[in-house]
């Protein structure tokens, strides 16, 4: 009676272990596959390539309003979204293409700079935040302001 019962048990264990071997062989195969299909849809990203990524307004006097277009391509091979577009400054105003950008098309960020309070060497940068591999792409603005002369005061 013994004898049949470790029999059963080996025939059994033999089994389950002939089944598992075949389960993992499937599920290996199926996790290649969704990892080759995860791999190219990765490889699907719009690409933002900028004309020029900085600008050098030269010097102006302080109170000029400076402007600069950026303009970009989408080289990628999907559709371009620009979600955001902040500067390191509140002087500094950022506005672009809302629309999606298809691949090999252009589109445009207008960055407006007021000087007013700023005076000497300034850099502004705008980040970018659009659906691109990296997620975020940054240009730049720089430039000097030549302060305001001051009044003179008359003596007392």
């Amino acid at each position: 009676m013994k004898k049949a019962i470790l029999m059963v048990a080996a025939v059994a264990a033999m089994a389950f272990t002939s089944c598992n071997e075949k389960a993992n062989a499937k599920i290996d195969e199926a996790n290649l596959t969704a990892a080759a299909a995860d791999k190219e849809a990765s490889e699907v990203f719009p690409v933002m390539s900028f004309d020029e990524t900085e600008y050098d307004f030269g010097t102006v006097d302080e109170g000029t309003v400076v402007e600069h277009e950026f303009s970009f391509t989408n080289t990628g091979k999907a559709p371009l979204i620009v979600v955001d577009a902040k500067s390191s400054c509140g002087c500094t105003v950022p506005t672009w293409s809302k629309e999606p950008i298809a691949p090999g098309e252009k589109g445009s960020m207008m960055v407006r700079f007021n000087t007013n309070g700023k005076p000497n060497a300034q850099t502004k940068a705008i980040t970018v935040t659009a659906n691109t591999e990296k997620g975020t792409e940054s240009v730049r603005i720089k430039g000097m302001v030549t302060p305001k002369k001051k009044a003179a005061q008359p003596n007392a």
